[in-house]
């Protein structure tokens, strides 16, 4: 990549390296340089800017980017589209991060223009939480670097980076007592270990109260085996001491194995690990009664997971296993914990629009007009819901009726797929934004304003937008551009919700695009869709014809 001051002469089809704001032009940095926008610049005064240009044996940073996410992913692994070279990849549900060290060691070391970032192995991850992202550090990667990064991706068989779902066990607790132990502490036990459990999407089923004695112990867990529980749990009067105490006595009289006694974790040191019958026993450490996180949750995080739990894994836990001082540590059934939370991916809603008159289209109603073969408003509609929009809320308004059916005839029920009728539809645009708006729940982030009559537009540019919001980095309002020209659908952050929601007349939200300029990020598309909208038979027509091409 050729990189430095660029003649304004030379610049089309460069990439702009720095933000240009002044004399009427505002490109953002990154922008691809057209032939149009070299002449404003030129007409702004500037003979040269710093810009990039990829050679022959380059791959821009967005395609380095998403090859490079695909080919590490796993299972339970959701990619975003890529943006500015990043490609985020998120937990589709509640489990464990599962991560080869390792290899993502050897694919860092490979180029300084490519990296990758995760979160530590075996780290608990909720529905939506970021797992890992890759980044292309300037606009492009050499294309032997991405090549050598794939052979270390594909140089074993497990990817490198997945997340193991949480899987409902059904789990039965041995508690036992010595002269003086009172019913109020056990029972406090019983309430923490129940909400350590359902947490996992587990389940606490039966449970005994013994005397501290070997032979109880063993009673106990043989009634609690014909419950038909998947593990058990010991919680010693007194600490386990030895592998040869009471507690595993116990485990080894009911027919049980003791497979490792103590873990370098602290608090969590003396845990011990069994197996009866083939499913796991563990005898708990005396932490195990408190909600704070030890190594007790550790283990049984990776059981509950199906991962292996015998003695070479956990002698591994040592690097990290000092919880007690350790002060961000993620503690997920303790009330005090972190407000703030991991990174979640943004819940984003598309609000398609199909609620107008059609003053311009000669016809009853464009949305229900012929187009390759089914209405026109169907195209937007499908397009919303392969996208990765949490939810896709529909405004109808002239003629709701008709269109709602002809949607719910050529889509099936969704459960993300719902409508809202704008009362007022006649008093324009501005009324169905803010109907849509008005309906959308109060966990979605951001919207995509979305017009139904244009059906060039697809899951990968509504994707794209979603994969540029970043309110944290000014990205708030995320408009599509083709060849510098502005376009739809654009996508809001809650934060302007309200104003939209107070609009008027039939020109949207794009005065609060000028008011907001800080916060705007211009995202290139390639292709003609996101400009082009169906308003007149002609453009229909036009329209028919380049989808046949």
């Amino acid at each position: 990549m050729r990189f430095g001051e660029t003649p304004i002469d030379e610049a089309a089809g460069a990439i702009l390296a720095h933000s240009w704001r002044a004399n009427g032009v505002n490109f953002a940095k990154g922008r691809v340089l057209s032939g149009d926008d070299v002449a404003r610049l030129k007409s702004a005064g500037v003979a040269s800017v710093v810009a990039a240009r990829l050679d022959a044996d380059d791959i821009h940073e967005d395609e380095a980017a998403a090859t490079l996410a695909k080919a590490l992913a796993g299972e339970g692994i959701e990619i975003t589209a890529p943006f500015t070279g990043r490609c985020n990849h998120f937990a589709r549900e509640a489990g464990l991060a599962v991560v080869d060290h390792e290899r993502i060691d050897a694919l860092n070391e490979l180029d300084e223009s490519v990296t990758v970032a995760t979160l530590p192995p075996f780290a608990r991850v909720e529905p939506r939480q970021m797992v890992a992202t890759v980044k292309i550090i300037p606009y492009a990667a050499p294309r032997t670097a991405i090549a050598r990064a794939l052979e270390v991706a594909n140089s074993a068989n497990q990817p490198l980076v997945s997340v193991v779902p949480f899987r409902a066990m059904k789990a039965g607790l041995v508690q036992t007592k010595l002269p003086g132990t009172r019913d109020k502490v056990l029972d406090k036990a019983v309430g923490t270990t129940t909400k350590r459990l359902s947490s996992l999407g587990s389940a606490l089923v039966g449970e005994r109260r013994v005397t501290h004695d070997a032979k109880a112990i063993a009673g106990a867990l043989k009634e609690l085996k014909g419950e038909g529980c998947d593990i058990f749990l010991i919680a010693g009067a007194s600490a386990i001491v030895d592998r040869h105490d009471v507690v595993p006595a116990g485990i080894e009289e009911a027919g049980g194995e003791v497979i490792h006694f103590g873990m370098p974790v602290d608090p969590g040191n003396l845990l011990l690990t069994a197996k009866l019958d083939g499913k796991p026993v563990l005898g708990l450490p005396g932490c195990a009664k408190s909600p704070k996180y030890n190594g007790f949750d550790m283990v049984l995080e990776r059981l509950a997971a199906g991962l292996p739990v015998g003695r070479a894994e956990i002698v591994r836990m040592g690097a990290g296993g000092l919880l007690a001082e350790i002060a961000s540590r993620p503690q997920p059934r303790d009330d005090e914990a972190d407000e703030a939370g991991p990174q979640q991916a943004p819940r984003v809603a598309a609000l398609v629009l199909a609620a107008g008159r059609s003053t311009r289209m000669g016809g009853p109603n464009k949305m229900l007009a012929d187009a390759e073969g089914q209405p026109l408003v169907v195209h937007a509609v499908k397009a919303a819901l392969a996208s990765q929009a949490v939810e896709v809320v529909v405004v109808l308004g002239n003629m709701a009726g008709e269109v709602r059916t002809a949607i719910e005839k050529a889509i099936p029920a969704k459960s993300r797929l719902r409508f809202v009728v704008n009362p007022d539809f006649a008093e324009g645009l501005s009324t169905s934004v803010g109907a849509g708006i008005g309906a959308l729940g109060k966990d979605i982030d951001a919207a995509i304003v979305q017009l139904g009559d244009m059906p060039g537009v697809g899951a990968p540019l509504l994707d794209r937008l979603m994969a540029a919001y970043n309110p944290v980095e000014g990205r708030s309002i995320c408009v599509p551009t083709v060849g510098g020209k502005r376009g739809n659908p654009v996508l809001w952050a809650r934060r302007f919700f309200l104003e939209m929601i107070k609009l008027s007349g039939d020109s949207g939200a794009k005065h609060l695009i000028g008011e907001h300029a800080d916060l705007v990020c211009e995202v290139e598309m390639t292709g003609e869709a996101a400009v082009t909208d169906i308003d007149t038979p002609e453009a229909l027509a036009a329209w028919r014809v380049r989808s046949k091409s």
